[in-house]
């Protein structure tokens, strides 16, 4: 069965940067989401023909069952406290390669990993590639809080003229619990010119664990185009 053009473009971004960016004896980040499953699916590839060795770190239960489900060893940070490589995905990037991810409620670590990690390498599809954040992304920034502190945290936001929505669970009562064990707000700022103060703003918040807004950290993104090109950005 042919592929979409988006499943096409995703796969065309994952296995770009896996063969770009992976060597052999690496520490690598895998990250989350629908694109990062082409690239695992590229890494077994490599690992089983080119025999190497990597060490995989996840930055969530889907990763964790990618890494396992495929063979690949996995690692953790209590081990492998530095990355060589970090893959992830996200959900919209901007001109200066700042991004919104968190879309499926991963951003917290995420962020950990990428915060680690020597280069952060984006993967994604022609739909996530922006000029500026909020312009094709309109769900909202995804800020991960301690459940008790959610109320204050919706109130403060309104204060600062965004449009906060508690992320509401889709087939049971009551909201999305992350990873961590805590509640997920998505605040619509509009089209955000200054992702890095607003980020700053958001994380002073007592009862925010992080952030959705990943500023300064990724050094180049690869967008899988529909007609299966690819294109990039570097720092």
């Amino acid at each position: 069965m042919s592929q979409t053009p988006i499943e096409l473009a995703k796969k065309k971004a994952g296995y770009a940067a896996v063969d770009e960016f992976v060597k052999d004896g690496m520490v690598l980040g895998i990250g989350s989401g629908s694109t990062v499953v082409y690239a695992v699916k590229r890494l077994i590839e490599r690992v089983k023909n080119e025999n190497l060795k990597v060490i995989c770190i996840p930055t969530s239960f889907q990763s964790i069952q990618l890494i396992v489900d495929g063979g690949l060893t996995l690692g953790d940070l209590s081990r492998h406290p530095e990355i060589d490589v970090d893959i992830d995905g996200a959900d919209e990037v901007d001109d200066k390669l700042h991004l919104i991810k968190g879309g499926g409620g991963c951003q917290v670590q995420e962020k950990i990993v990428a915060s680690v990690s020597k280069q952060l390498v984006i993967i994604a599809d022609y739909r996530k590639d922006s000029k500026s954040l909020g312009e094709k992304w309109k769900k909202g920034v995804p800020i991960e809080v301690v459940p008790m502190a959610y109320v204050p945290i919706i109130n403060k936001i309104k204060k600062m003229g965004g449009k906060p929505t508690l992320r509401m669970a889709k087939n049971k009562a009551g909201p999305i619990i992350s990873d961590n064990g805590n509640f997920i707000i998505d605040a619509d700022f509009g089209i955000i010119q200054d992702p890095i103060t607003l980020n700053e703003k958001l994380t002073m918040m007592t009862g925010v664990v992080e952030t959705g807004l990943f500023t300064n950290m990724a050094i180049k993104a690869f967008f899988g185009q529909a007609d299966g090109t690819i294109t990039s950005r570097e720092k």
